[in-house]
């Protein structure tokens, strides 16, 4: 083990994490436009709408979070998010037009959301370990909103959108 990893503690992790859901945020911030104009049901257009205003307000709660430990609010890529954007515009492509498109565009959103809440989940529970309460209760925040846009995901796929595609 190198000597320089074994300096690298909790709060490193904490920063590496938050600039990765940054940069991860971002992304999503410029991905969800291009859902909305893709997607077919009103419904989902607004579900995706709504998203991209929460986005909005989950970047500027990590840029609070940022100045809470005193760093620069900066991005680091991550490979997660870019991959499950990727898949997302596979299925813009390859089901544009097709019933199953807003399925697909449905599906991907939820694995954004699952990642979102994943990652804001372990960044409340270390902020809290590390004595921030103050960026806890900020994490704490956007994670109850990413499990909101998820619950409402999941009635708009079983309520709508699933059963247009399978009808067709």
């Amino acid at each position: 083990m190198a000597a320089q990893s074994k300096t690298k503690g909790l709060q490193e992790l904490f920063h590496d994490t938050l600039k990765d859901i940054y940069f991860a945020e971002k992304k999503i911030l410029a991905t969800l436009p291009k859902m909305v104009k893709a997607a077919q049901s009103s419904d989902l257009k607004a579900a995706f709408e709504k998203h991209r205003a929460q986005t909005e307000e989950h970047v500027a709660r990590l840029e609070e979070v940022f100045a809470l430990t005193d760093k620069k609010p900066v991005g680091k890529t991550c490979a997660a998010i870019m991959g499950i954007t990727e898949e997302g515009a596979e299925i813009m492509k390859d089901y544009k037009g097709a019933p199953a498109l807003d399925a697909g565009l449905l599906a991907a959103a939820q694995a954004v959301e699952h990642y979102e809440i994943s990652r804001y989940g372990t960044l409340r529970t270390w902020a809290t370990e590390l004595g921030m309460t103050e960026a806890a209760n900020l994490l704490q925040m956007t994670l109850s909103e990413e499990e909101e846009t998820d619950a409402a995901l999941t009635v708009l796929a079983e309520s709508a959108v699933n059963l247009a595609a399978e009808a067709a």
